[in-house]
């Protein structure tokens, strides 16, 4: 699967390319006006320099004719843009739809929580998507204001305390799509990153029965690092489908050990980030709220022998 460059010049999806057509078509607007300005403002002082003894120029000064002209141009212009700004805010801020909407995504300090009430599932910075399928999304945050952006597929949203805002998101193109908090939001903003993964149908439906299944029985060395998770209360603040607990305070874990990045993509999901992260989370994203344990050796290894069967 191809990675994306990430760009607001590059849409990969109709409410994307709804504004990337007005900000180009506003460009090339700006871009005639400024060489009409620039073309005249030059021919006037090569045409009008001064020269000894030469007569002035003819004044125009009060020309109701010129008045009309260069106040009916302008006015042209605003309307053709505000003409095209409502039809690009139809086309990328549809109206919600009526009743559930396809996902619910949480703005955390610093990660993104993904809620699918309809199809029953959570996940964590990782949101999956149908190709060719408009996704209605509804955002919320658990803490401060954060701000939904995936530049190639979506508009810009707020997430605001105790009031759920609503994007649409569709890729047209399968591939992995980068998406990042776009407004200041503490410590780790820089990091509170998310990547929208875009699959055809069959994988699509594929991914949710797999993120549907409860966590694995562990047995030998995992079974002992369960039963850490569990003393170490590890279990307050992380859910595991499966185990009789709901926390929300840190990301659902039932399937870490498939997602491909660590920290709200501060590092890749590998043995050796996993082990650095579980030794000393603020060595690796400080400013995390998860706390340093003080792990010994051996409880290292039994915890992350038992993250390894959470696929």
């Amino acid at each position: 699967m191809n990675g994306s460059s990430g760009s607001i010049f590059d849409p990969v999806s109709p409410h994307t390319q709804a504004i990337s057509d007005l900000f180009v078509i506003t460009l090339w607007i700006c871009a005639a006006i400024f060489a009409v300005v620039a073309g005249i403002v030059g021919y006037s002082l090569v045409h009008y320099r001064w020269n000894e003894g030469a007569a002035d120029p003819v004044q125009i000064a009060g020309s109701k004719r010129l008045e009309i002209i260069w106040t009916a141009i302008p006015c042209v212009i605003v309307l053709v843009l505000f003409g095209l700004t409502v039809h690009a805010m139809e086309q990328s801020d549809p109206e919600p739809p009526v009743g559930e909407p396809d996902l619910e995504v949480i703005g955390h300090q610093w990660w993104w929580e993904v809620r699918s009430p309809k199809l029953g599932f959570v996940a964590a910075n990782e949101i999956y998507i149908p190709v060719g399928r408009p996704m209605s999304i509804r955002l919320d945050t658990a803490d401060v204001l954060h701000e939904f952006w995936v530049p190639q597929l979506t508009r810009k949203m707020t997430t605001v305390p105790g009031r759920g805002n609503h994007v649409w998101m569709q890729a047209d193109q399968p591939g992995i799509y980068q998406g990042v908090c776009s407004e200041f939001c503490g410590t780790q903003h820089a990091w509170m990153r998310f990547e929208v993964i875009a699959v055809s149908e069959e994988e699509f439906d594929a991914w949710v029965e797999q993120q549907r299944q409860t966590a694995a029985v562990p047995t030998g060395d995992a079974a002992r690092g369960a039963q850490l998770f569990r003393d170490l209360t590890c279990i307050n603040c992380h859910a595991i489908q499966g185990v009789a607990s709901h926390p929300t305070a840190g990301p659902d874990l039932t399937h870490v050990a498939s997602r491909r990045f660590l920290g709200s993509g501060i590092v890749p999901n590998t043995p050796e980030n996993l082990r650095r992260w579980m030794t000393d989370p603020q060595e690796v994203k400080p400013g995390a709220l998860m706390p340093n344990f003080k792990l010994n050796d051996e409880q290292l290894a039994h915890l992350l022998a038992y993250l390894a069967t959470l696929r």
